[in-house]
C-alpha cells in the first residue's frame, strides 16, 4: 500500500450539453464523477466491473460503461446521462418505457435506455432477436426483459431517437 497522496487534477467535460470542470484523481471512474461531484444520480452503480450495464452513459454518442471509464479518458468529450436524454421525459424510449410500465424496481432502467438509444441510431428497426442480443450486456434483476423488448420495439423508428 502506498503512502503517497493521490494526485488530483482538473478535468473539463461536456455533460448534457454544459461544460463542467471537476477536480478528481485521473483514475476516478466517470460514474462517481457524475454522481458524487456533479450530482447527476440517474446513472446507477451496479457491479463496478462493467458487467451489468446499469452505469451506461453516452460518450461522444457511444454507449459507455461509466464505472470502468476513468475521468481522464472522458476529459474533453461529450457525456450524456439519462438526465440529458430529454428535459421532460419526452424521448421516445422514455415515453415507451412509461406507457408499457417497463420497470419493476427501475434500478437498471437508465442503463437499459441509454444502451438502446445508442444502438437504435444505427439500427432504427431492430427485430426482437436483435434487441435481445444488443441488450444482453444490460442485466435486469427483476427480469422485465419482455417489457424492455416491447418498449424498444414501440419506440423504434420514431423521430428523436
Amino acid at each position: 500500500m502506498s503512502d503517497s497522496p493521490e494526485i488530483v487534477k482538473s478535468y473539463t467535460l461536456t455533460i448534457n450539453g454544459a461544460a463542467q470542470t471537476v477536480e478528481a484523481p485521473e483514475d476516478m471512474p466517470l460514474l462517481w464523477v457524475l454522481r458524487d461531484l456533479v450530482g447527476l444520480t440517474g446513472t446507477k452503480f451496479g457491479c463496478g466491473q462493467g458487467l451489468c450495464g446499469s452505469c451506461t452513459v453516452h460518450l461522444n454518442g457511444s454507449a459507455t460503461l461509466s464505472c470502468i471509464t476513468p475521468v481522464a479518458a472522458a476529459a474533453g468529450q461529450e457525456v450524456v446521462t439519462i438526465e440529458g436524454l430529454s428535459e421532460d421525459g419526452s424521448h421516445p424510449l422514455q415515453v415507451a418505457w412509461e406507457e408499457l410500465n417497463t420497470p419493476q424496481c427501475g434500478y437498471c432502467q437508465p442503463g437499459q435506455i441509454m444502451n438502446a438509444v445508442a444502438w437504435l441510431r444505427s439500427n432504427p428497426h431492430p427485430t426482437p432477436e436483435e434487441i435481445d442480443e444488443l441488450q444482453s450486456g444490460n442485466l435486469c434483476r427483476c427480469g422485465t426483459y419482455p417489457r424492455i423488448r416491447a418498449a424498444i420495439l414501440r419506440a423504434a423508428g420514431k423521430r428523436g431517437i
